[in-house]
């Protein structure tokens, strides 16, 4: 089909793509231009961009990664939502639906689809959330339905960190120390050092090297479970 083309009311929706990977970017922007009453008005590849561009663009939907280029979607979305922004926010990640899609719903997204995807479901997922609803696979809506009649969901450790505390941990799985982290995060040392205490407190790790060595393995794990099979 023609790009921009419009829906029966005439109206073309405009969507934002906000992912810090050039070739996502375009890969998601054909597969939005392909579809009927569709459109991208912009591309960003972090917080501050994004944040430019829906001032500019204003567009009818954003679609966000997890990793950005300064910084991290979830705190994009809370950003947006402190702006009072009306604009709904699909989160499309190779992160761990288990770990982020709840707090991505809490942070004010109306859904949450993996990268992993077929074309056709995350199509399904865009029009799902631009009609008002909520965007999430049926294994994860199902657990989050499980835990609400039961009062409460079973989570792992590392799911009781704060947003912030999981970007630290993350990290730290990626090896980088606290004064880099630090920078990456636009944070001080000292700041990133009590996040560091924070988390070997509620994952129970008595040292620095035992964080170090768990938020490693954590990282290599979460690794092989977002890589395709």
């Amino acid at each position: 089909m023609p790009k921009n083309t419009t829906l029966d009311n005439g109206k073309t929706t405009r969507i934002l793509i906000v992912d810090d990977h050039p070739v996502v970017r375009e890969g998601l922007s054909a597969l939005i231009a392909a579809q009927r009453g569709l459109s991208v008005c912009g591309q960003a590849a972090g917080i501050a961009e994004a944040l430019h561009l829906v001032e500019s663009t204003s567009p009818d939907l954003i679609i966000i990664d997890i990793s950005l280029k300064d910084g991290n979607g979830i705190e994009l979305i809370k950003r947006l939502k402190a702006r009072n922004s009306a604009v709904p926010a699909l989160v499309s990640s190779m992160h761990d639906e288990d770990l982020y899609a709840e707090r991505a719903l809490r942070a004010g997204a109306v859904g949450y689809i993996s990268k992993q995807e077929s074309s056709q479901r995350i199509i399904e997922a865009i029009r799902r959330v631009l009609e008002g609803k909520i965007y999430l696979s049926e294994r994860m809506s199902e657990r989050l339905l499980h835990g609400f009649v039961a009062g409460s969901i079973q989570r792992s450790p590392v799911e009781t960190l704060a947003d912030r505390e999981l970007q630290v941990f993350e990290l730290i799985g990626q090896g980088l120390n606290s004064r880099q982290i630090a920078a990456q995060l636009h944070l001080g040392t000292k700041t990133v050092e009590t996040y560091r205490a924070r988390i070997r407190e509620k994952l129970s790790l008595s040292g620095g090297g035992d964080l170090t060595r768990f938020a490693i393995h954590w990282a290599m794990q979460a690794g092989q479970k977002a890589s395709p099979t």
